[in-house]
């Protein structure tokens, strides 16, 4: 694995360090020898105790709460080891904050994802890699090659090795709104399964109020797919109405990135979810992982999509 002629490092800064770890041991290498720590003031220090001259650098952290704080971990780490001479930097993001806000849904509103990603390349990134955006035209954003990795191939296997004898007898995908219709469809494809769609209506923000379900979930289980869970407003009262006004025996749910804010655990407690499936791109606290929640490991797929990357190989296999 030395290909370019120079070797291949792998580091961290302290949002998701155990998927760091993962995705190192993925790879058969240790981790970086690194330091992210905080002055009593606030201001971040990073110390990087080892050569990165000429090194194929990969810096993997998530941009999730505190979202500032570590966009500037990885921001400065970034800066350090281009000073350091590093021969390529590869931020590897499992979750990208501030992905909502990747347009001017008001006046005078900002485009936060077009700031972040302008700032990520001049601090001197070389390539991006991430996984499932919340809006995919964010790639676009970036003036540097973007590695758009997908977690719907790992939900689906989830699911499928699960319920393998009576997934088509008794399944259908939901899309609990409108705006997940397109990455449910392509879940729905994926597993051979019908597809029903939650129509909502949002007086206002973080408050949805169901409509009606388009398609048949009588006597079915349902799973409902996302890809990102943040106050679980929508995804459990898109559960409560498939229930209730659908007829359908069970409901279970997934999404990629877990932020779980606010008052999500306790709707998802609270809810008529079974069983709610998530990726580790955000880490959940103990405090936060209800024995109905799941949690998948991302580190296989981006330890193959830095292979990949490494050696010069397509990244796209991994999308099929």
């Amino acid at each position: 694995m030395n290909l370019h002629g120079k070797d291949i490092k792998i580091f961290t800064a302290n949002s998701n360090p155990k998927v760091a770890a993962q995705i190192a041991r993925h790879l058969g290498l240790p981790m970086g020898k690194s330091e992210v720590k905080h002055f009593s003031d606030g201001e971040i220090s990073v110390a990087i105790n080892e050569s990165v001259r000429g090194s194929d650098v990969f810096v993997v952290q998530s941009t999730c709460c505190p979202v500032n704080d570590n966009l500037m971990e990885l921001l400065i780490m970034i800066d350090a080891f281009k000073r350091a001479s590093a021969g390529r930097v590869t931020a590897v993001i499992p979750y990208f904050g501030y992905a909502r806000q990747d347009r001017k849904a008001r006046a005078r509103d900002p485009i936060s994802a077009k700031l972040c990603a302008d700032i990520i390349t001049a601090a001197g990134a070389d390539r991006v890699l991430t996984m499932d955006l919340h809006a995919a035209q964010i790639q676009g954003f970036f003036d540097i090659p973007v590695d758009h990795l997908l977690g719907g191939p790992l939900l689906c296997s989830y699911f499928g090795s699960r319920f393998s004898s009576s997934l088509h007898d008794e399944f259908v995908i939901g899309s609990p709104d409108l705006g997940s219709v397109t990455r449910s469809r392509k879940f729905a494809e994926r597993m051979d399964l019908p597809l029903v769609i939650v129509d909502k209506r949002r007086p206002k923000a973080n408050v949805s109020e169901v409509m009606n379900i388009i398609g048949d979930v009588q006597d079915k289980r349902v799973i409902l797919v996302d890809d990102m869970i943040d106050t679980a407003g929508t995804l459990c009262n898109a559960a409560n109405a498939i229930l209730e006004k659908g007829g359908a025996k069970e409901v279970y749910a997934c999404a990629t990135h877990g932020v779980l804010s606010g008052p999500a655990i306790d709707r998802i407690r609270d809810s008529s979810i079974k069983e709610l499936v998530l990726l580790d791109t955000i880490p959940v606290p103990a405090d936060k992982l209800l024995d109905k929640i799941t949690v998948l490991s991302v580190a296989p797929v981006f330890a193959e999509a830095i292979a990949r990357i490494y050696e010069d190989k397509p990244v796209s296999p991994l999308f099929g």
